[in-house]
């Protein structure tokens, strides 16, 4: 089982996003590449899963129903 992808991880500039292992950049073991994978929030913004083919539920909003 697939481990949850977060939407807006605290620091995502620490990880390498290019598999489920999700590796510091000083050590990535899955070859991926020289370069870490980054996250969509990186690339696109807060609202990267708001548009596209994203297959991610969005946050939940809280708070009193009106």
């Amino acid at each position: 089982m697939a481990k949850k992808f977060p939407l807006h991880p605290k620091h995502p500039e620490r990880i390498c996003w290019g598999c489920d292992k999700y590796c510091h950049v000083d050590s990535m073991s899955c070859g991926n590449g020289s370069d870490r994978t980054q996250h969509p929030v990186e690339l696109f913004g807060d609202d990267w899963f708001e548009f596209g083919n994203a297959e991610v539920d969005p946050p939940k909003k809280s708070g009193r129903p009106s």
